[in-house]
């Protein structure tokens, strides 16, 4: 009897092992399957470099989730400026290869069609300064704790009158020369730690770091925290996103 019961466990661990490896070749192949499907799947219809549809649509939906869930008191956690790091790491220089006129630097901030406001990096000291001392996360898979300084982007808006502008579902922001450009989502940009920036570390930004003003956003990754702005507008439709249109998702939110 044991020798029949030995011989019947042993052929129910083979019949066991068997279904396992079918099991593991089936979800190979259904895995294979589908990521040669994706893979050549046909990617958005002009936009430049772009991702596949069927991951475009996944992240279009990642995006209304977090619209949704994402409130303006939502703060990114904070570090005293002991933690700050002395040498700031640099996510990118598009945008800031162009050299600078410091005296012809202005920020264009677009009202509406034919109604510019122009300022001075002046016209944005005079400001309240906020600072804040977060966890900058990059999407190359770096975070460094860092200190920035500048004017609240909400300050700003009630400080030049443009609530009205502001009732839009979007920012957009443009380098001078035009090769780096970001959209950001108006409650983002209204979150209270989101800076138009021109400190780091208590002195002027470095070039670069986007001198003379860049945005800090910290519910965003660092990719949105556009470095030397030179245009500003606000739209209802979503503005260009230079790393959308490489396949990233819009929202990039944290």
């Amino acid at each position: 009897m044991e020798e029949k019961a030995k011989k019947k466990t042993q052929r129910q661990i083979v019949l066991r092992t068997l279904l396992s490896f079918l099991g593991f070749a089936i979800f190979i192949a259904g895995a294979t399957f589908l990521w040669f499907k994706v893979k050549n799947a046909s990617t958005d219809r002009g936009i430049r470099g772009g991702v596949q549809v069927p991951l475009r649509k996944v992240l279009n939906e990642n995006e209304q989730v977090f619209n949704k869930a994402f409130r303006k008191k939502h703060l990114a956690k904070e570090f005293p400026k002991s933690e700050a790091a002395k040498k700031v790491r640099v996510n990118g220089n598009i945008g800031l290869r162009a050299s600078l006129n410091n005296k012809n630097w202005r920020l264009n901030v677009i009202r509406s069609s034919g109604d510019t406001l122009k300022l001075t990096l002046a016209d944005l000291e005079k400001l309240p300064k906020t600072e804040v001392i977060f966890n900058f996360k990059c999407i190359e898979g770096w975070s460094q704790v860092s200190h920035w300084g500048g004017v609240r982007f909400s300050d700003f808006v009630k400080a030049y009158h443009l609530e009205k502008q502001a009732s839009k579902a979007y920012i957009g922001l443009v380098t001078p020369d035009g090769q780096y450009y970001v959209g950001i989502d108006m409650e983002s940009a209204m979150q209270p730690q989101t800076l138009l920036c021109y400190e780091m570390n208590g002195v002027p930004l470095p070039l670069d770091q986007g001198y003379p003003l860049r945005l800090i956003i910290p519910v965003k990754y660092g990719i949105k925290s556009l470095k030397r702005i030179g245009d500003l507008s606000f739209s209802n439709e979503r503005p260009p996103d230079y790393w959308f249109e490489r396949g990233y998702d819009y929202y990039a939110g944290l």
